[in-house]
């Protein structure tokens, strides 16, 4: 899938980049590469799906207000906001729009070099993989000392092309607010957590 990109040439993508709302944030990741960085090197995939959760969303963590749990996820942008659901896997979101604010994009898939595209197909499998946790939580995707970083593609428009361009579709996996247009996707993608679920009126 991916094997032609080393990740470690990639830029690290700018404070600024998140600092818009995570509706415009979830499209403009599309493309760009999610990376762990320890001593063995640098691994990841590049982001094929994303949701935006906003401030005023019920379906969002930060909904009701600042809490232990979701206290990164108020800022600052440019941050890392990892939490444990089901009981059983861990999700890892992009902190976006002002400090204060609360709202993440959560990642959904990653398309890596594997002989499984579907090993990243989804939230969970995504921590599983590159076993982030909470420790995770909180981290500053923008810099270079931090272990987890977004880095950006310098063949993004290639990429997206190859796949299909970006496409808006209805969020999945959740019961409030799911009609919202707010889930982005690379529909050639073999990676998708799910097929493309059409918006509704």
């Amino acid at each position: 899938m991916c094997s032609e990109f080393d990740f470690s040439a990639w830029p690290l993508l700018s404070r600024d980049f998140f600092l818009p709302s995570a509706s415009e944030v979830a499209p403009k990741l599309l493309g760009h590469a999610l990376v762990l960085q320890n001593l063995g090197g640098v691994v990841g995939g590049i982001i094929v799906e994303t949701e935006a959760y906003l401030s005023n969303d019920p379906a969002s963590h930060s909904y009701r207000g600042k809490t232990a749990r979701n206290a990164s996820m108020f800022g600052p942008c440019g941050h890392s906001y990892v939490y444990f659901v089901y009981g059983c896997h861990f999700c890892v979101n992009t902190v976006c729009h002002a400090e204060g604010v609360g709202e993440a994009v959560l990642i959904r898939a990653l398309e890596i070099s594997h002989s499984d595209p579907r090993t990243a197909s989804g939230p969970g499998k995504i921590c599983k993989w590159l076993s982030i946790n909470r420790k995770h939580d909180a981290l500053d995707l923008c810099s270079a000392q931090s272990s987890l970083q977004i880095r950006q593609n310098p063949l993004l428009g290639d990429f997206l092309a190859d796949r299909g361009g970006i496409v808006a579709t209805s969020r999945i996996g959740i019961t409030k607010a799911a009609v919202e247009p707010l889930r982005y996707v690379l529909p050639g993608s073999q990676a998708l957590s799910r097929k493309l679920v059409p918006l509704r009126d």
